[in-house]
């Protein structure tokens, strides 16, 4: 029996594949991801698959504090060597944290996504609106689906 060679297995894995989609967050269509907190907070980021697709991130622009944000409406932009794409607002509340290390660091996106990479904490009025976001598994499928 012969063995596949490492870069033809390689070859058949796609990029949703290789992506990570912790089980533990909800996500967005549009590529963001929310982790609970307590007390009605929210921690939302861009996914890994929205860093991989975007490349080298260069620039964030953040919301101030105090900013009242909209689901499905933009809070900010992520610039790339490639592009610049809004980053929408998964759940309706106001920002009460940004993550200041993105200013000096914005390849923190590329980096660690899902940990440093952070980009506001919203206080939401209703934290069960959370639950109406898409789990890991149906955010891999809309993965699948592209």
């Amino acid at each position: 029996m012969s063995r596949p060679d490492r870069d033809e297995h390689r070859d058949t894995r796609t990029r949703e594949d290789a992506v990570s989609t912790p089980d533990d967050l909800k996500y967005t269509a549009e590529h963001e991801w929310v982790r609970a907190g307590s007390g009605g907070t929210v921690r939302v980021g861009i996914t890994d698959y929205a860093q991989e697709a975007l490349g080298d991130i260069v620039y964030v622009s953040l919301p101030a504090v105090g900013t009242d944000v909209t689901p499905g409406e933009a809070f900010g932009e992520v610039e790339s060597t490639k592009s610049v794409s809004d980053v929408f607002a998964p759940v309706a509340g106001t920002v009460s944290a940004r993550n200041e290390a993105l200013e000096a660091q914005p390849e923190l996106l590329n980096s660690d996504p899902y940990g440093e990479g952070w980009i506001v904490e919203i206080d939401v009025p209703d934290p069960s609106v959370v639950d109406t976001l898409l789990d890991a598994a149906a955010y891999r499928e809309l993965l699948d689906a592209h």
